[in-house]
């Protein structure tokens, strides 16, 4: 590979096929050479346990991984999104911090303690994706807590302040870049 950046247009629901694509291009990149990746992100967001699975696989890599918003970022697409150590933002784009929900199927009955359950289950996945953006904006986990409670909204010069985005540019690659698209 003589260009070692690779750009992966991601421009779909998070979820278990999605991520797993993405891991699958990732890994291909490494394999041949690559040693930058660069994630343009336009998600409504999707299942949370692949969004964190999704964060914690770039994390984990040995290569840089640098995020950008060329759209909507929501939900856990932004948990995505901070897996960037250089993260962007193009001028016209938005970033949803939420809550999350357990979905139910029509006359499901749940007993006492797998209600339980499914509470502690979704109050793990917030302390996670809380975490997860904390770390990358310096907040406190409660201010991030809050900010999901509220159901918040943001453009980019406001996540910048925020500290969820480094820069905000409108050029998403330079000429010659190699891409891939999930989609």
């Amino acid at each position: 590979m003589a260009n070692k950046t690779l750009y992966i247009r991601f421009f779909t629901s998070v979820n278990e096929d999605s991520i797993k694509a993405l891991m699958n291009v990732v890994e291909q990149g490494l394999n041949r050479g690559a040693t930058k990746f660069v994630l343009l992100i336009s998600s409504s967001g999707g299942r949370v346990l692949a969004g964190v699975t999704g964060y914690n696989f770039l994390r984990g890599i040995p290569a840089v991984v640098e995020t950008h918003n060329f759209g909507s970022t929501e939900s856990i697409a932004l948990v995505l999104f901070c897996a960037g150590t250089k993260r962007w933002s193009v001028p016209h784009a938005t970033f949803s911090l939420h809550g999350v929900r357990a979905n139910f199927p029509q006359g499901a009955a749940l007993e006492e303690k797998q209600l339980e359950e499914r509470l502690k289950g979704l109050r793990l996945d917030m302390e996670n994706i809380a975490g997860i953006i904390a770390a990358t904006t310096g907040k406190s986990e409660e201010e991030i807590m809050r900010a999901m409670a509220e159901r918040t909204v943001l453009n980019p010069e406001q996540a910048v302040a925020y500290g969820l985005v480094h820069e905000i540019k409108e050029a998403l690659f330079e000429p010659g870049a190699e891409f891939t698209s999930i989609q």
